[in-house]
């Protein structure tokens, strides 16, 4: 009673003996995700920007999140540092709704975000066709802008029902006059939307297992899984994305030759390594460890090498014979090394960092959405709702932490920045001791 008289008086304040205290940590945490959020995802940027390695398509939507994050942390954070600094919204009501849109806009594009980019990681290990032109220059443009567009589209016919909410002291829509449309929203975004992204996770790990499976039960000989593979020719994308996908094929294709155990099969693999290099290499050369037989040799056994070896063998010919000759290895063979090799551990990396990304989400807005969906009437303590509203200030400042710590790439672009930025003030100081010897 003594909440709801106070907000009839004075609706911009959230003053309440029960969280004098608490303001003050409030404040610390929300300076301390300011500063954070800020540095770390303008670096994210500038990283992307200035890094010719990281300027891949699947990093493209790592800066789409690290943009929508940057618009929290820089513009609307220190405007609810100063709200719970006073318990009082002081920028008036035209702004309290600018504030309330521009945070929906924001975390709506973070979840469109995500499932762009869980659906990515799925597209690479399952249809690569599909992501190498779903991943266009325009076509990347037009997720990019859509991604916008649709959160602005949704939460911009609630421009009227944006009010100050005291038990959060910040901005957010009316909690029932938007019903229910309003519920309708948070039921398409954070329920239908992260459960997208969980499901297509579980697809991807699904995915990945079969094929580590295929691997280890058609795995080529030891010696060709010590060498190292080629570099593709069209890159990875830093995230193991070609080798997997090219894994995926393999593992296909050597359960196919495997089966068949035909002579056809070893013709058509043989056909395939003598046109990709130009001139035939003789049979002998497949069946054996690389190296073409005696001529001498085979007259006194007086028969060929038989064809069954070539088939059942289900390898392609060692790569040192064929760059020896000058021709080109064919793909199988280079997929074939790649597998053997585990360099799909790149692209396992790199998911188990977007899957972090995600659980954070989850972690930091699940308990505020459960507290707002069991409290309807409003009586926890308003310290409770104070404290899970400002755990989902977390989601704002965390992921270019996880990038450092899960990505390499990402790691050493933040090192080259920090160091360009603290040269001049490690050129500084020798300097001033100079001019005070």
């Amino acid at each position: 009673m003594n909440r709801t008289n106070q907000t009839q008086l004075d609706p911009f304040s959230c003053h309440s003996p029960a969280v004098e205290v608490y303001r003050y940590v409030a404040v610390l945490w929300g300076c301390a995700v300011a500063i954070t959020g800020t540095i770390g995802n303008l670096m994210t940027v500038l990283a992307f920007v200035l890094d010719p390695h990281l300027r891949t398509r699947f990093n493209v939507l790592i800066v789409n999140l690290a943009v929508a994050d940057l618009l929290y942390c820089t513009v609307l954070q220190p405007i609810s540092v100063d709200s719970y600094l006073h318990l009082r919204w002081r920028s008036g009501p035209t702004w309290c709704r600018v504030f309330g849109l521009l945070l929906f806009l924001s975390n709506s594009v973070s979840i469109i975000t995500l499932c762009l980019v869980a659906v990515s990681r799925y597209l690479l290990v399952a249809q690569r066709a599909v992501f190498d032109r779903v991943s266009s220059r325009w076509g990347l443009i037009t997720v990019l802008v859509s991604s916008w567009a649709l959160a602005l589209a949704s939460f911009g016919p609630l421009w009227s029902v944006y009010v100050f909410v005291p038990q959060v002291c910040t901005c957010s829509f009316h909690r029932t006059r938007g019903r229910p449309y309003t519920t309708i929203l948070l039921l398409f975004y954070f329920c239908i939307g992260l459960g997208f992204v969980g499901v297509f996770y579980f697809l991807i790990y699904r995915r990945v297992k079969i094929a580590s499976a295929a691997l280890l039960r058609y795995r080529p000989s030891r010696r060709s899984s010590r060498r190292k593979p080629v570099p593709s020719a069209d890159g990875t994308d830093d995230s193991g994305a070609q080798s997997q996908a090219t894994n995926t094929s393999s593992c296909e294709t050597s359960s196919r030759a495997n089966a068949s155990q035909s002579d056809n099969a070893g013709e058509k693999d043989f056909e395939q390594a003598s046109a990709s290099s130009g001139s035939k290499p003789p049979r002998d050369a497949i069946a054996s460890s690389g190296s073409k037989p005696p001529r001498d040799a085979i007259a006194s056994s007086g028969s060929k090498p038989p064809r069954d070896a070539i088939a059942s063998s289900g390898s392609k010919p060692p790569r040192d014979a064929i760059a020896s000759s000058g021709s080109k290895p064919p793909r199988d063979a280079i997929a074939s090394s790649h597998a053997a090799s585990g360099d799909d551990g790149e692209f396992k990396r790199v998911t188990r960092m977007c899957f972090a990304v995600f659980l954070c989400f989850v972690f930091c807005f699940v308990p505020f959405l459960l507290l707002n969906m069991a409290d309807k009437d409003g009586r926890a303590p308003l310290v409770l709702h104070m404290l899970c509203a400002n755990l989902t200030w977390l989601n704002s400042c965390v992921n270019p932490v996880l990038y450092a710590v899960m990505n390499r790439q990402f790691r050493q672009a933040y090192q080259v920045l920090l160091s360009r930025a603290a040269a001049p003030l490690a050129c500084l100081w020798p300097c001033r001791r100079a001019q005070t010897s």
